[in-house]
């Protein structure tokens, strides 16, 4: 066998690794950008159901209104950070931003819930409990979004640090890895309850 068909096959065994990565990598992206517009389907029906609890508890909590008005701001804030998001998500730290806005909105409605525990009438209403049920089951499916999102982030992450993408996947435009999705606050969860007797 003459060199110039040792080359020619390897030639062609390159072109077809570069191929290969490229198409996976092309396939983990699409994999990724689905599973976060799962979340962003969820993020976006739990922003709809917000300002219909707070227009419902407005009458029952007139002199609450600096926690409603949080509420409401925290809301906003976190969509603003998710259409930051969908249209910047290979974009560094943009995550971190919708992390930490879904965290802000997560304590707002969290002094929410603690208000409406407090009040009798407002915890009978069906309308308001309703609506909150809705919102833990959007949570419950928000929470396994973004398990996809971030088992799909992994994958990705993890085809493109190795051999042999690693060598090709920044001139395939694939240069950066993938930011995790994690709404709450790390340090408040590593924390371990207390417990009073």
């Amino acid at each position: 066998m003459s060199t110039g068909w040792i080359l020619g096959i390897l030639l062609i065994l390159l072109i077809f690794i570069a191929i290969s990565v490229y198409n996976k990598l092309v396939r983990l992206k699409n994999l990724y950008l689905n599973a976060f517009s799962q979340i962003e389907v969820q993020l976006e029906r739990r922003y709809d159901l917000i300002p219909n609890l707070v227009e419902s508890s407005k009458a029952y909590l007139k002199h609450e209104s600096d926690v409603l008005e949080r509420v409401i701001q925290a809301r906003n804030n976190a969509h603003s950070s998710l259409v930051n998001c969908k249209n910047n998500l290979s974009t560094k730290h943009v995550l971190d931003n919708l992390n930490q806005a879904e965290a802000s909105l997560s304590h707002a409605f969290r002094q929410f819930s603690m208000l409406v525990e407090s009040y009798p009438e407002l915890k009978a209403n069906e309308t308001i409990q309703s609506l909150i049920e809705e919102l833990s089951n959007t949570e419950n499916r928000v929470s396994f979004a973004r398990q996809a999102f971030n088992d799909s982030a992994m994958f990705y992450n993890s085809f493109r640090q190795s051999f042999p993408a690693v060598i090709l996947a920044a001139s395939f435009g694939h240069s950066q890895n993938v930011e995790y999705f994690q709404t709450e606050n790390k340090a408040e969860k590593l924390k371990a309850p207390k417990v009073s007797f």
